[in-house]
């Protein structure tokens, strides 16, 4: 391994364990003369800058760029090949067109060679946030463990053996109001602490909050919250109760319950950031 992958590779491992998002790029095939060969990687940040690496001059690098920024909107790998105009035009390709998979760039550069790219997105895990012990957030941290979560715990040293295993462990309520993973809030302490557990989440980013509690106790907090001076776009983000209607009775049926319409609120998002990218790329 040369020198420069290793330095790749060491960003690479340190970025994924800091949950920063990137797109890792390499150079799959070449034919003909090519600046970079197959093998050569780098690492490129949202904004479209190359952290790390190099995969060629100017020939590829606007293309690679771009599907970067692309796969990271949507979180959908790509396969760019650079070639040359004639040898585009002999396969009746236009540059920027997309057949099989594979997206099409025109090399414009002396050397004149072909460049195939693998762009693939590196996003962190989505995290699921469960503020409480009770036995539906100990149910739903077990179910979402084995459905790609990264898992937070939010409860009282006292009551954090309660869960066998979490990802992050947080002995109160207090979140960071911005984090790079998109992040999911179960609000599950069943009396004990609510309304300081649902203030918490509803100062902070989140895709989703929820309440596992009744509808008179949730229309009770909101009234609180209101009289306290939260506003009404504060007080419409979280859902009570909790989850999708499947007539749950039990803290397993329940947390399966939950656990569903986190998932369907997820995908949702997802499809409208790769409706969003499309719009953009079109």
């Amino acid at each position: 391994m040369t020198e420069a992958a290793h330095d790749v590779l060491e960003l690479v491992s340190s970025l994924k364990a800091q949950g920063q998002p990137f797109a890792l790029a390499t150079v799959v095939r070449t034919v003909s003369v090519t600046a970079a060969k197959a093998g050569a990687k780098a690492v490129i940040k949202p904004d479209g800058t190359i952290s790390e690496g190099w995969v060629g001059g100017g020939c590829a690098r606007a293309a690679v760029l771009k599907a970067a920024r692309e796969a990271l909107a949507d979180g959908k790998p790509r396969l760019v090949s650079v070639q040359p105009p004639d040898v585009l035009q002999e396969q009746g390709v236009e540059p920027g067109e997309e057949r099989e998979g594979v997206k099409f760039a025109k090399n414009m550069c002396p050397s004149q060679g072909t460049m195939d790219i693998f762009v693939e997105p590196v996003l962190p895990r989505p995290e699921l946030v469960i503020c409480g012990s009770s036995p539906v957030a100990v149910r739903v941290a077990t179910l979402a463990g084995h459905t790609g979560f990264s898992i937070t715990v939010c409860a009282p040293q006292s009551e954090q053996n309660d869960f066998a295993a979490a990802d992050r462990r947080i002995e109160s309520y207090v979140l960071p109001v911005k984090q790079e993973a998109t992040r999911y809030i179960i609000v599950s302490t069943q009396g004990k602490g609510d309304e300081a557990a649902l203030k918490s989440a509803l100062s902070v980013e989140a895709d989703y909050v929820a309440f596992v509690g009744s509808r008179r106790k949730a229309a009770a907090l909101r009234e609180k919250f209101a009289k306290d001076g939260m506003s009404d776009e504060q007080l419409v983000r979280f859902k009570a109760p909790a989850g999708i209607d499947l007539g749950a009775i039990t803290p397993d049926e329940i947390a399966v319950s939950i656990l569903a319409e986190i998932i369907a609120v997820r995908r949702r998002k997802y499809g409208r950031d790769m409706a969003a990218a499309a719009t953009m790329k079109g």
